[in-house]
């Protein structure tokens, strides 16, 4: 590594270089706005590691890390009561529930880092593996032990960046992919979307929106959500907890620091049955692309009223209307996601443990840290 290339972790927004923004202009998710949403309301068990890198004083690079401490988790997650998930739950609260994520463990893509065109990106990762390292000091002078580090989800293209010395003693794992809603210059209305659809999903559509009726949805500016943070938080918590696995759970106030920090580039949208809000979903704004953010909803009028499909044909529909490229709907739901027209992305990543013994294992304790979700792949188009 150059001799002029060195970089500066803080921890606070206040302590950004004044032109961070320019770095971050291709991504609102490394944003001195975006990341004052998580110094303001991250998860309890969450610290992030703000880092700008520099070369002969200029700033060439920007990235996150995230330390999470699961032993501060109320849950892994519900959904699935079995001996597998004992397993899991045993060995993340003795050797893993220390993990350090090069990246945004809240997202799904590529949001850990943006170098400018005077760091080539291999120079660039080394010099983030060296940041890495940093962290670990600091944290260890804190009288915390990282157990676990990972770099995460980043495409094909983009691993083949990340330089062997540094990663060898890392394991290359595969999750769940990334789907993505790719929007055909075709489609110049929503319309022109549903009309492309085989009648099979024609007919979804239609049984999807005629369940729904009744339902009002609403877009909720900041009093509003402030309004209904309780229910608003109760809806989330719900979705969340009975996930397959969680490593975190949103501070209340996440979606009215969002909608602050944020403004018009972060939507909320309230689905209210008479005037009681029984569910939500929010997008944000990221360039010429969306991004789904986190929903919630009652589970009994989810069933029935269909409320996540319509969710999801709401979302393409102000998508397409809009001008909008594509649609990042991340991970989860895999199957429902493949039936509205998103296409899987697989995502690839490093993991290492700190003990030598069990990072030798790692990749049989890998099926337990992320579990696999078997799923059917649809073409919902003509």
């Amino acid at each position: 590594m150059e001799s002029s290339c060195l970089f500066k972790i803080v921890t606070l927004t206040h302590d950004l270089p004044s032109d961070w923004n320019a770095l971050a202009a291709s991504n609102i998710f490394l944003s001195k706005e975006y990341l004052a949403v998580l110094e303001q309301s991250k998860p309890i068990n969450m610290t992030c590691f703000f880092i700008s890198f520099y070369k002969n004083n200029k700033l060439i690079g920007i990235a996150l890390a995230q330390f999470l401490d699961l032993n501060k988790l109320e849950s892994f997650g519900e959904r699935d009561k079995c001996v597998k998930t004992a397993v899991r739950n045993f060995i993340f609260k003795n050797f893993c529930s220390h993990v350090l994520f090069i990246g945004n463990n809240m997202l799904t893509g590529q949001n850990a880092f943006s170098f400018s065109d005077e760091m080539e990106i291999k120079k660039g990762i080394e010099l983030l593996h060296e940041a890495e390292m940093e962290i670990k000091q600091i944290l260890k002078k804190k009288g915390v032990k990282v157990h676990l580090t990972t770099y995460k989800d980043f495409d094909k293209t983009e691993i083949e960046h990340f330089p062997k010395k540094e990663f060898a003693s890392f394991y290359q794992f595969s999750t769940q992919p990334n789907m993505v809603f790719t929007v055909s210059e075709k489609w110049l209305s929503f319309d022109e979307y549903i009309a492309s659809l085989s009648k099979k999903y024609r007919d979804q559509y239609k049984r999807c929106r005629k369940k729904a009726e009744g339902i009002e949805k609403r877009k909720m500016n900041l009093d509003e959500i402030i309004a209904q943070e309780e229910t608003i938080y109760a809806l989330y918590h719900h979705v969340a907890k009975n996930a397959t696995f969680n490593t975190f759970f949103l501070a209340k106030n996440h979606f009215s620091v969002m909608k602050s920090e944020l403004q018009d580039k972060f939507l909320f949208y309230g689905y209210f049955e008479d005037e009681k809000l029984i569910g939500f979903n929010t997008l944000i704004k990221n360039g010429d692309q969306m991004d789904t953010y986190f929903l919630g909803y009652d589970e009994t009028i989810q069933r029935e009223r269909m409320l996540y499909l319509n969710m999801l044909y709401d979302m393409i529909a102000y998508s397409i209307n809009k001008g909008f490229a594509a649609i990042i709907f991340a991970r989860t739901a895999l199957e429902i996601k493949s039936s509205v027209g998103a296409k899987p992305e697989e995502m690839v990543g490093y993991i290492q443990h700190s003990t030598g013994l069990i990072n030798r294992k790692m990749e049989q304790l890998f099926c337990y840290l992320e579990p696999e979700t078997e799923w059917k792949e649809r073409n919902p188009f003509k």
